[in-house]
C-alpha cells in the first residue's frame, strides 16, 4: 500500500470521520482507482448508516489499485493512521494492563468517546481512537489523570469489543474484591459459597469471582491457549496463558482475588478446597461458546496445585478436542516418515517408543495413533499418570502411588485383561521396562515413552535400565523421536529477499552436515500481526526422527551396543535427524531457523 504524508486537508479537517470524504482522500492516495471510487459511493450509499466509516468501507470490499487486493478494516484503518499522522496500533489484549486501563476512566465515558485506553506510565496515557479529527475530550483526561494523553489510531472494531471485555473484567475484579478476597483469603470465600448453597442463591459479591473465572476460561480458549498459570506472588496475583509454548502475561490482580478463583476452580475441579498444604489434581468439563449462540464443543482441562511461599498455584492443562487428537498430517509427518510410522503401528506385536522432554508433544502422537487403531474388534487399554485426556474408545487406568499401583502394577492388571493394544505412560524403572517386554512377548503391541534426547539413545536407555540386548532385538519395532517447533503465521509472514535467502541456505546447509537439502527453498520471516498477537508464529508443528529397527540394527545392539555405531546404522536405515526434519521446514517456508536450532539436537 502506497504510504501518505500527513495531509494538510487532513490536518484541517475537524469532527467526525464521513465515508464519502475517506473515499475522496483514498483516490488522492492512489490507495484506490477512480473507477473504484465510484463503485464504492454506489455501493455505500445503501450500506447500515449506523456503521463507523471505516467498518462501512469494508463492508462494501474496496479493491486496492496496487494488486486489486480487498482493504479490510485494519488495511483501511493503517492507512488513516498515516495519513492523520497518528501511529496506527493493533490492540494486543495480552500486553494491557487491564487494572491500569480501567482507572483511567470509566467504562460510559469510554463508551462515549468511543476511545480506549491501552497503556499507562507515570507520565503518559495511552489512548486508542477510531475517531483521528475529534480530540475535544483529550483536555479533560490530561486533567483528571494528570498525565499527556497521546493518541494512536486503532480498528473500531477492536475499540469496541476491548472496551466492554476490558471494563467488565475490572468491574469483576472490583466486584471479587469486596467479597472478601482483598483481605482475604480463602475463609471468606468459603463461607459464602456455603452461604450460597444454604440460600440457592450467591450474593453479587460471590458473582465477581464467578465472572472473573468464566472470562478467564473463555479468554483462554479465545487466545488458543495450552495452559493457564494462577500464581500467588506477595505483592499481587499474576495470571499468565502458555499460548504456542511460550508464556504470557495476562493479568495482575489482588492476592485475594486470586485466592478466591484458586478456591472456586477447586470447588468445580471436586477438590478439597480446605486442604492447601499438599499437592492436589483434578479434571474439569466445561463448554466453549459456539458461534451465533450455538452450543459449543466440550472442553476438558487437568487441574494441578501446589503450595508455594504466598499460596496456591494454580495451573490447568486445556485438552481441545480440535487441537489434542489430529491425524499425522496435521501432526507435522513428513510423507517420508509418515509411511514407516503406519507400518510399524500395524505391527501385531512389539514395542513403539515415543521420546522427547516434556512438553515435545508425545502424548498427542500417542493419542492421534491409538484413536485411529482403536476399532470395535481390539481392546486398547492405557496405564497413565495422568490421565492426559479422556477417549471414550480407550480403558484407561490412573496410575496412583498411595495404592501402590504403579507402571508396573498397571500393565501386570492389564496383562489378564485380554488386550490388544496397550498403552504406558512412561517406562521410569526396570519393573515397568521388564513388564513392557514381557507384555510384547507375550503378543500385544505396546506403546510407551521415555526421555531421551534422540531415538537411537532411547535404545541405550533401555540396556542402561536392566534390558538385555537380545529381549531388545526380540519386543522393540522402532522409536519415535520428536520436538515442537512453532510455525510461522500465514497472515503475516514475508518472503525473505534473494540476498538473505542465498545467505541463510548457506547457514542451514552448514547446520545440517554431512546432510543436503535439495529441491526448492522458499525461506520466510515473522513479522506478525492481529492474527498472531504481533508476535509472528501462530500454532506448532512435529518435528520427528524414526528408527526402525532393522536386522543390521538388531546386529548392531548384540555386537556393538554404542550411541554412535546405533546412530549411524539408524541413518543407514533411513532415519532423518531432527535438525534435518527442521531444515526441510525451513526450506518450505513453515518455520524459521532460530526456532529449529533452539528445539533440536545438533547433527552427529
Amino acid at each position: 500500500m502506497k504510504t501518505p504524508t500527513r495531509h494538510s486537508d487532513a490536518m484541517d479537517h475537524d469532527g467526525p470521520l464521513d465515508w464519502r470524504l475517506l473515499v475522496q482522500w483514498l483516490r488522492e492516495d492512489g490507495v484506490i482507482s477512480g473507477a473504484e471510487a465510484e463503485r464504492t459511493q454506489a455501493r455505500c450509499a445503501s450500506a447500515h448508516s449506523a456503521q463507523h466509516p471505516l467498518q462501512r468501507l469494508s463492508v462494501v470490499a474496496m479493491a486496492r489499485k496496487a494488486d486489486a487486493h480487498v482493504l479490510d478494516v485494519e488495511m483501511l484503518t493503517e492507512w488513516l493512521a498515516r495519513r492523520s499522522g497518528l501511529d496506527y496500533m493493533r490492540i494486543d489484549p495480552l500486553k494491557v494492563d487491564v487494572g491500569k486501563v480501567a482507572d483511567v476512566m470509566s467504562a460510559a465515558y469510554a463508551e462515549r468517546h468511543k476511545v480506549l485506553p491501552v497503556q499507562v506510565s507515570p507520565t503518559e496515557v495511552v489512548v486508542a481512537t477510531a475517531e483521528p479529527f475529534i480530540r475535544d475530550w483529550v483536555p479533560e483526561v490530561e486533567r483528571q489523570t494528570r498525565r499527556k494523553v497521546r493518541l494512536v489510531l486503532a480498528s473500531p472494531q477492536a475499540i469496541s469489543s476491548f472496551t466492554a471485555e476490558f471494563f467488565a473484567l475490572a468491574k469483576s475484579v472490583r466486584a471479587a474484591s469486596k467479597s472478601g478476597g482483598g483481605s482475604g483469603g480463602f475463609g471468606s470465600f468459603e463461607q459464602l459459597v456455603e452461604l450460597g448453597k444454604a440460600n440457592k442463591q450467591l450474593d453479587a459479591n460471590d458473582q465477581g469471582v464467578v465472572q472473573v473465572v468464566d472470562w478467564l476460561w473463555q479468554y483462554a480458549f479465545d487466545q488458543r491457549a495450552s495452559d493457564i498459570h494462577l500464581e500467588p506472588r506477595r505483592e499481587q496475583g499474576v495470571i499468565r496463558f502458555r499460548i504456542d509454548g511460550v508464556l504470557h502475561p495476562v493479568y495482575q490482580m489482588p492476592i485475594g482475588v486470586l485466592n478466591a478463583m484458586t478456591a472456586r476452580i477447586k470447588l468445580l475441579g471436586r477438590m478439597d478446597v480446605v486442604e492447601r498444604r499438599r499437592p492436589q489434581d483434578g479434571r474439569i468439563k466445561t463448554l466453549r461458546p459456539g458461534v451465533a449462540g450455538a452450543r459449543g464443543e466440550e472442553v476438558e482441562m487437568r487441574l494441578s496445585t501446589l503450595p508455594t511461599a504466598f499460596g496456591e498455584k494454580l495451573v490447568m492443562r486445556i485438552f481441545d478436542p480440535e487441537s489434542t487428537v489430529k491425524d499425522l498430517g496435521a501432526l507435522g509427518f513428513a510423507a517420508h516418515d509418515a509411511q514407516r510410522w503406519e507400518e510399524l503401528t500395524k505391527r501385531p506385536h512389539g514395542i513403539v517408543l515415543v521420546t522427547g522432554p516434556t512438553g515435545s508433544g508425545k502424548t498427542t502422537t500417542l493419542y492421534a495413533t491409538l484413536k485411529r487403531l482403536a476399532t470395535e474388534e481390539v481392546n486398547v487399554s492405557t496405564v497413565e499418570d495422568p490421565i492426559e485426556m479422556i477417549e471414550p474408545a480407550f480403558n484407561q487406568t490412573q496410575v496412583q502411588a498411595h495404592l501402590d499401583l504403579d507402571f508396573a502394577q498397571g500393565l501386570r492388571a492389564l496383562m489378564r485383561q485380554d488386550p490388544d493394544i496397550i498403552m504406558v505412560g512412561e517406562v521410569r524403572d526396570l519393573a515397568t521396562a521388564e513388564m513392557a517386554v514381557q507384555a510384547a512377548l507375550t503378543g500385544h503391541l505396546v506403546f510407551t515413552t521415555l526421555h531421551t534426547n534422540d531415538a537411537p539413545a532411547a535404545v541405550m536407555r533401555l540396556m542402561e535400565l536392566g534390558i538385555a540386548p537380545y529381549l531388545i532385538n526380540a519386543t522393540v519395532l522402532g522409536v519415535l523421536a520428536q520436538r515442537l517447533v512453532r510455525t510461522l503465521c500465514p497472515a503475516c509472514k514475508t518472503q525473505q529477499d534473494k540476498a538473505t535467502a542465498a545467505s541463510s541456505r548457506e547457514s542451514l546447509a552448514e547446520l545440517v552436515k554431512p546432510w543436503q537439502i535439495s529441491g526448492s527453498y522458499r525461506p520466510y520471516e515473522p513479522v506478525g500481526c492481529v492474527d498472531c498477537r504481533m508476535t509472528g508464529f501462530r500454532g506448532r508443528m512435529g518435528l520427528y526422527e524414526l528408527l526402525t529397527v532393522t536386522e543390521a540394527f538388531k546386529d548392531k545392539v548384540s555386537r556393538e551396543p554404542r550411541l554412535d555405531v546405533m546412530r549411524k546404522q539408524a541413518v543407514a536405515d533411513g532415519m532423518r535427524p531432527l535438525r534435518l526434519a527442521g531444515a526441510m521446514r525451513v526450506a518450505e517456508g513453515l518455520t524459521t531457523m532460530d526456532e529449529v536450532l533452539a528445539c533440536t539436537p545438533p547433527v552427529q
